[in-house]
């Protein structure tokens, strides 16, 4: 029996109420940790303390940037070289409308043409030219050419032979192939005439591409003007449009020229020339080719036929053009 002021309470009754207590501070405890959770009670020591909270640290690595490289089932839709330009745009796919670079840095080659004039009083001009390409650095590409012409009675000399002029060319890519639209090229030539004739200074804006595969197609704007005598201007278009027929073999199209050419003291009477004709293109082997363009005028004043005939031969460097190109996600890996 135990006294507590005035009252007395026996062993059981001390009992229950000690048991009761127990059970109510089990289930404040517990109730405590259900509202704060053990991890909001480590962020409130944390704020208690002025502590940042930790937080764990992800490895973060650098972005991986993947490019496709185009995949054609036609060998010379493959890009090729440091332009990465197509394979056809290296072999001269059109005689009369010129297309970017024809050689990568540092490769060579020739090229024999023959242009074939017959005209409406009967003569026929033939005008040959040996053609030598160097590739240079920097999207640069220079040409030298000996011309010389047979075969018309106005032509003097021995059974009517006779030099015609030598030039020089250079072109320029303003970039890498595909990265501007139609891919402008500049292009100078200067052209050291014989016979008395004036020297002339050429100019023109190449311009190409290709609206699908096996289908390609060139513009050219040409103006180029004689440095003395007549003073002779000359403003012309070319434009071309060929489909590949079997791959690096074979490829037809049709081309176009348009000439106004005037002289000084009668600027105001143009001769105006239009030719239009088909074209075709044998790759004998993958570094020989011939192409051949037939034109007919269709003015008054243009020659009744005007035929080219190209045979060239590209002797590759140490790169080749067969150098397939690299993907840019691996390039200095």
């Amino acid at each position: 029996m135990i006294r507590v002021g005035n009252s007395v309470m026996s062993g059981s009754t001390l009992t229950v109420l000690f048991l009761t207590g127990l059970l109510a501070t089990t289930i404040a405890a517990n109730a405590q940790t259900v509202a704060n959770p053990p991890e909001q009670q480590v962020e409130k020591t944390q704020a208690s303390t002025n502590e940042p909270p930790t937080q764990s640290k992800t490895l973060e690595l650098p972005p991986i940037v993947v490019q496709g490289q185009r995949v054609s089932p036609f060998a010379e839709e493959q890009l090729v070289g440091p332009y990465q330009q197509p394979e056809w745009t290296t072999e001269r796919r059109f005689p009369t409308t010129r297309i970017y670079l024809q050689e990568q840095p540092y490769e060579m080659g020739v090229e024999q043409w023959d242009r074939i004039r017959a005209f409406k009083d009967g003569t026929v001009e033939h005008r040959f030219s040996e053609e030598y390409e160097l590739g240079l650095p920097h999207r640069f590409q220079m040409d030298a050419y000996y011309t010389w012409k047979a075969g018309s009675e106005a032509i003097a000399g021995p059974h009517n032979v006779a030099v015609d002029e030598e030039s020089i060319e250079f072109r320029y890519a303003f970039a890498d192939w595909g990265q501007l639209p139609m891919n402008p090229t500049l292009y100078v030539e200067y052209t050291f005439a014989t016979g008395g004739d004036a020297d002339a200074l050429e100019g023109k804006l190449l311009l190409g591409d290709e609206i699908c595969q096996v289908w390609h197609y060139g513009v050219n704007f040409i103006c180029e003007q004689g440095l003395w005598g007549d003073c002779s201007t000359e403003l012309a278009a070319s434009a071309a449009l060929g489909r590949t027929i079997i791959d690096r073999k074979l490829g037809l199209g049709i081309e176009a020229e348009y000439s106004n050419t005037t002289v000084a003291g009668s600027r105001g009477d143009p001769e105006v020339w239009f030719l239009l004709g088909p074209s075709a293109q044998w790759r004998i082997t993958p570094k020989l080719h011939l192409d051949c363009v037939p034109l007919f005028g269709m003015t008054h004043d243009s020659p009744r036929t005007e035929c080219w005939v190209v045979l060239g031969y590209d002797f590759g460097s140490g790169t080749g053009k067969e150098t397939p190109v690299t993907p840019i996600s691996t390039k200095g890996n």
